[in-house]
């Protein structure tokens, strides 16, 4: 062993206990490392630098970019719906739905990300169902990491392992050359997850803990909203066919605030904000906030013609992706003292509607739009969240005191979903067919992804997680310095004198140990930075194929279901599945297992040995 090794180990090892106690950064750390090794000689400048240029991390970071795009035109928050829509009181098919559809938009975009979108999904379903969330939070970040084993750029590990595969002079892996292995593991997760959920049966938490941030439901509760909500269709035959809002003057007369429509365009449902200058059509679904009794309630739908529909949600929590709600103060020196809500003509003027009063601790319910307004009172105002984000440039009339914690859920583009699924197509035509290389692909997407208002360039640049990025540039280097120190001839030829006599599969085993045993202590990505080439090179010294070799290790990267700090997936269901660090060992250890041993028969089957 040269002097030149110990120097890329000890630089290696250094790095590590870095990346575990995450002090300083890891990307600090890969920057480090960038600098460290042309110090030593063992690189050129141009070397440590390779990875900035190349096409692989500029292919990640225009993922990071698609994925952002799904969120902000709502489909992500579309599939949540439908899931707890389909699922009805049936906790099983929750889970099964619940697994199916974050493994299959993980595949196209970022697994930590879609985790994150349905945690509060996950939380509301579970709160109406009366169950535990530790019963379907791990099963939520474990599809989320199966999620990574459906496609070739479902995450950074198997762009990596592809990318060393093409250095070595293979054509790499195609787009669909891990969905058989992920399905198969999905519907072990799945199986897996409904036998072992009722070691995870925790109670419900009642311990009154304070909430950083105030809710809708909250929001409901203070002001008395709940009772009032009302959803009522627009028959053929009735008479506000073709009126506008102010014609038909339905508060004043009804008592009626008429909050949103559901409208049908082309293949969806919007819900758009209305004014004054509204026309009401056939088949519109109004979203009322209703001050009359039932009684006139009746008499309403029957002289105009409507039909009641049920609800999903109180108070229109369901259309929280379009609705949104504040709490603003009268400040002192507002032009709304002295006036009732009614004559502060509050939908024409800031596009959004009151609601509730509260004066002191009392939400006032009586005459509500007829109240007129003090000093200190605090209004509750429903409407687009465009409109409500705007409020907040008004500091002269009022002051907004708290938006709910829904409005970090909110999607901008929410009317350009089809262009975003129409991107995401293009790109998965592209790859799969081979015409123009992965990094081209995803690149297109992207531009057509601006090019149809899905996204914007400040939200694309937010979107790329630069540390992962950095993460990746900083450790290709270890890979060529291991290289030409003859680091990974060592390893490979501990690897084949140990195990070469008792075969292939046992190899893979070892290999896929292997990277999940580091995977625990690094991240994925730098994990499959180390381990891609020396799969590669024990696959050469053996004289086998390549493939199976690097798919294991592929494979094995995304299999962090052992610890809650191994993946960022875990960690965030950490809290809100209120889980010690036990429950992933006990849960996550065996389906390790089960992973190794699928992977390792399924791999020399489908890419021969």
């Amino acid at each position: 062993m040269n002097h030149e090794l110990l120097w890329v180990l000890g630089l290696l090892f250094t790095s590590v206990v870095l990346f575990i106690a995450n002090k300083p950064r890891m990307d600090v750390v890969a920057l480090l490392v960038i600098v460290a090794l042309p110090l030593t000689g063992i690189l050129s400048v141009q070397e440590a630098l390779a990875g900035f240029s190349d096409p692989n991390v500029v292919l990640i970071a225009a993922l990071f970019v698609i994925g952002e795009g799904l969120v902000r035109t709502g489909i992500a928050y579309r599939i949540g719906e439908w899931m707890a829509d389909r699922a009805g009181n049936s906790e099983v098919r929750l889970l099964v739905l619940l697994m199916v559809c974050v493994a299959g938009l993980g595949s196209v975009m970022s697994s930590t990300g879609v985790v994150a979108i349905f945690i509060p999904v996950v939380l509301s379903i579970a709160a109406r169902m009366k169950v535990s969330p530790s019963r379907l939070m791990m099963p939520l970040s474990f599809a989320g990491l199966i999620s990574g084993m459906l496609s070739l750029v479902a995450t950074p590990p198997n762009v990596v392992v592809h990318s060393e595969l093409v250095r070595h002079g293979e054509s790499g892996f195609s787009f669909f050359s891990f969905t058989p292995f992920g399905l198969v593991i999905l519907a072990l997760g799945v199986g897996y997850m409904l036998l072992t959920r009722h070691w995870l049966s925790g109670e419900v938490r009642k311990d009154g803990s304070p909430q950083t941030r105030r809710t809708l439901l909250d929001l409901i509760i203070d002001y008395k909203l709940a009772g009032r909500e009302r959803r009522l269709r627009v028959r053929p035959d009735s008479p506000l066919i073709g009126h506008s809002l102010s014609e038909l003057k339905l508060r004043t007369v009804h008592g009626a605030n008429v909050v949103g429509i559901e409208r049908q365009h082309k293949f969806t449902t919007r819900v758009i904000s209305p004014d004054s200058s509204t026309t009401v059509h056939e088949g519109d679904v109004l979203l009322l906030d209703l001050f009359a009794p039932r009684d006139d309630l009746r008499s309403l739908c029957q002289t105009m013609k409507l039909e009641p529909l049920h609800f999903k949600a109180a108070y229109f929590i369901d259309q929280s992706h379009a609705v949104g709600m504040a709490e603003v103060a009268v400040v002192p020196g507002s032009q709304l003292i002295g006036k009732s809500v009614l004559e502060l003509n509050f939908r024409s003027r800031w596009d959004l509607n009151v609601v509730g009063l509260r004066r002191g601790q009392n939400a006032i319910e009586e005459q509500l739009v007829e109240e007129k307004l003090k000093l200190g009172d605090t209004l509750l105002v429903i409407g687009p969240w465009k409109s409500v984000r705007q409020l907040q440039a008004q500091p002269k009339d009022f002051l907004v005191l708290s938006l709910p914690a829904e409005v970090d859920n909110v999607a901008p583009a929410l009317n350009q979903a089809p262009y975003a699924l129409i991107s995401l197509a293009v790109m998965v035509g592209l790859m799969i067919s081979g015409v123009v290389p992965n990094v081209i692909a995803a690149l297109i997407a992207c531009l057509l992804m601006g090019a149809g208002r899905c996204i914007d360039m400040n939200s694309a640049y937010r979107a790329i997680h630069w540390q992962s990025l950095v993460l990746i540039v900083g450790m290709l280097p270890f890979a060529l310095a291991l290289q030409k120190t003859g680091g990974i001839a060592i390893a490979v030829n501990v690897l084949v004198q140990l195990l070469g006599e008792a075969g292939p599969y046992l190899i893979l085993a070892c290999l896929f140990a292997i990277t999940a045993i580091i995977g625990l202590f690094i991240s994925n990505t730098a994990t499959a930075v180390l381990m891609a080439p020396v799969a590669i090179s024990t696959a050469e010294q053996l004289g086998a194929s390549p493939y199976p070799f690097a798919m294991i290790v592929a494979l094995a990267a995304s299999a962090a279901f052992m610890t809650p700090v191994s993946s960022p997936v875990n960690t965030l269901v950490l809290g809100p599945g209120q889980y010690r660090f036990a429950d992933f060992v006990k849960i996550g250890v065996p389906f390790t297992l089960l992973v190794m041993v699928v992977s390792v028969f399924m791999v020399p089957w489908i890419f021969a040995l």
